[in-house]
């Protein structure tokens, strides 16, 4: 990223390996060779690519996938063996926290009080306040590879699968939302990942080749229309849909289902589609960091 303080942070350059870490989670919650390997040589890449383009601060951070692992300590230790990397293992409430200082960034002041939604794919960070700093951050383990990979495995699966996540799902938010309710009526909902952005522009938002600064919305009616459309689609069938990976084609219904939950939850009509996530949020507490002659 080219970014200095006051400044936006503007991506420079971009590189990614699709990794699936859930994918390769054992069932004693630890994640299997084949994984930590898929993440030390993906680390290393990224290591060489930064040297390559000449960055000169590189930050490191893993999430729900690394952290939640029942044998961290091990995939740090092989991460560093192989690419010389440290990653920093952001707690679920931190990178809840982060993603909110990206959407009020972007928002800006008159957004008012913001409340802000992040599903990933190993949990949905859901944050609200009036100033950077949210009252309210939690993290919950709804992320949408996880539910997938855990109840609804089949493809497509089945209308029961479904429903009993969406009873889960709605459970684990329900015990959620009163702390966040707690702190106020929101003037402005906002959405980030993209979970988010996939359902939004295959229910009729702007492609992302029409820039950052076209409004997009995800409408309650678009969703559970959505939601209920591809229930009945294979992971195949949804990577044809506008702006769907392949690669997240297959966990995409559990998303819906958590986004839906969640509107649902704060009884909310719309969330705008806010184009700043954790990776912005990072970048811009390092740089206040630095304003503040901190190392």
């Amino acid at each position: 990223m080219d970014a200095h303080h006051g400044a936006r942070p503007w991506a420079a350059y971009s590189h990614k390996t699709e990794l699936r870490l859930l994918d390769h989670l054992g069932r004693n919650g630890q994640l299997k060779g084949s994984g930590i390997k898929a993440l030390a040589d993906a680390v290393a890449k990224a290591a060489r690519v930064a040297d390559e383009t000449k960055v000169e601060e590189l930050l490191s951070f893993a999430t729900s996938a690394i952290r939640d692992a029942a044998n961290v300590d091990e995939v740090l230790a092989e991460v560093r063996r192989v690419s010389g990397v440290d990653l920093d293992v952001l707690q679920g409430s931190d990178e809840a926290r982060l993603t909110f200082l990206a959407a009020r960034r972007w928002c800006g002041w008159s957004a008012g009080r913001l409340l802000v939604f992040d599903i990933g794919g190993g949990s949905l960070e859901m944050a609200v306040g009036v100033d950077e700093e949210p009252e309210v951050a939690v993290s919950l383990p709804l992320g949408a590879a996880r539910l997938t990979r855990a109840a609804m495995p089949a493809d497509p699966p089945d209308a029961t699968a479904v429903e009993a996540v969406r009873v889960m799902v709605a459970e684990v938010i329900a015990a959620a939302a009163p702390k966040l309710a707690a702190a106020g009526t929101p003037d402005r909902a906002v959405a980030t990942s993209k979970t988010f952005k996939q359902l939004a522009r295959i229910a009729g938002a702007a492609p992302s080749a029409d820039g950052l600064y076209v409004r997009r919305v995800l409408t309650r009616v678009d969703l559970g229309y959505w939601t209920a459309r591809l229930t009945r689609l294979s992971a195949a069938e949804r990577a044809q849909l506008p702006g769907v990976s392949v690669g997240r084609a297959r966990q995409l219904l559990a998303g819906a289902v958590v986004a839906e939950v969640a509107l649902e939850a704060f009884g909310l009509y719309e969330v705008e589609i806010c184009p700043w996530a954790l990776r912005e949020g990072l970048i811009l507490r390092r740089l206040d960091w630095i304003r503040d002659g901190q190392n």
